[in-house]
């Protein structure tokens, strides 16, 4: 079986190398959705990467990459999909990361301008999480796309991806921000190291967040040796002080008091700052998130004064939940790894 796989790959190579890429992605299709039909899912997939792959790297003349893109998302909807393959669950689980590994090759044959490619992502992602332990989708899989996005300066796409990725998405956040940064103002450094940190706390992932900030600081020390900088240690953490960078202090402060626990500390801090974090004016839900997901400070709810009349009206008041004001929806439990929680 294999050798007969290797042979019909090999011809679609010849006819892709010759030009004749819709005839490859056709025939490519047709003999995939046979093998699937017979539920031979590996042969399937063995067909359909080794021709999206040929496909790929033929580049976007008379579409082929487009056809590479529809094989390679073909790939996962038919065969991942149906086959309910899981995601690798363990170094010891070779197929797993065998599949995985593929799809992640695939992923960055893709050309940055091949708009199949999104969708593909998509699709990867899905199916990491229909099939995996995580329902956000598999780590790795966020490491590769944020990665990717990232070698191709769109650094939003990129955010989305690392923030929930593996311990080494950290660095390559921060390294994203950091270059984004130096296309701005010297006095902006906060801006971005908060889009590196911030998520990261929001996602419970503090270890990462202490990981990006560590490694925008010390891009920015390095390439800036005149910027004024003091190490403040203890037995307990070490910071980075920025005189002339007030809200990178704010942010090196609030690492250490959340590893703290402190909400009265929060509180101090958030109003010592109060006037920098008004100017910048988009810190203002993040922070009061973070506050109620590590200080239990809880964020006011909205009432509808229309709504509390009525219920009162109709329920009559003072009787439990059922004349007062609807009960606010629980917070969002934040989805992440336990070991996300410790602490450098």
């Amino acid at each position: 079986m294999s050798s007969r796989i290797d042979k019909t790959i090999a011809r679609q190579r010849e006819k892709i190398a010759s030009g004749a890429y819709y005839e490859a992605h056709q025939q490519l299709r047709v003999i995939a959705v046979r093998y699937i039909k017979q539920s031979n899912y590996d042969a399937a997939a063995e067909i359909l990467a080794g021709g999206a792959k040929e496909l790929l790297k033929a580049g976007a003349q008379q579409g082929a990459s487009a056809s590479g893109g529809d094989l390679a998302i073909m790939l996962v909807l038919e065969v991942y999909n149906k086959a309910e393959w899981e995601i690798a669950g363990g170094s010891n689980d070779t197929e797993g990361r065998s599949r995985k590994k593929r799809l992640i090759e695939l992923l960055r044959e893709f050309p940055s301008e091949e708009p199949t490619r999104k969708r593909f992502i998509q699709e990867m992602i899905g199916w990491s999480g229909k099939f995996g332990p995580l329902e956000r989708g598999d780590p790795e899989l966020h490491h590769a796309v944020g990665s990717v996005y990232a070698e191709d300066n769109e650094p939003y796409d990129a955010e989305k991806h690392l923030v929930l990725g593996t311990s080494e998405s950290a660095e390559t956040l921060a390294k994203l921000e950091y270059e984004w940064y130096t296309n701005d103002e010297p006095h902006t450094a906060a801006i971005y190291a908060s889009r590196a940190v911030f998520p990261y706390l929001l996602t419970g992932n503090i270890r990462s967040a202490n990981k990006a900030l560590l490694i925008f600081t010390s891009r920015l020390s390095t390439a800036n040796p005149s910027l004024g900088v003091q190490e403040i240690s203890s037995a307990s953490s070490d910071a980075r002080v920025y005189p002339a960078l007030p809200l990178l202090n704010f942010i090196s402060l609030l690492l250490l008091t959340i590893q703290r626990g402190s909400a009265d500390l929060f509180k101090q801090l958030t109003a010592h700052y109060a006037a920098q974090i008004k100017d910048i004016g988009i810190w203002d839900d993040a922070l009061t998130q973070i506050g109620e997901q590590y200080f239990a400070i809880k964020i006011p709810r909205q009432g509808n004064p229309l709504m509390d009349m009525m219920g009162s009206m109709l329920f009559g008041g003072g009787q439990g939940n059922a004349g007062g004001r609807p009960q606010a929806r629980a917070a969002k439990k934040v989805e992440s790894p336990p070991s996300s929680m410790e602490l450098d």
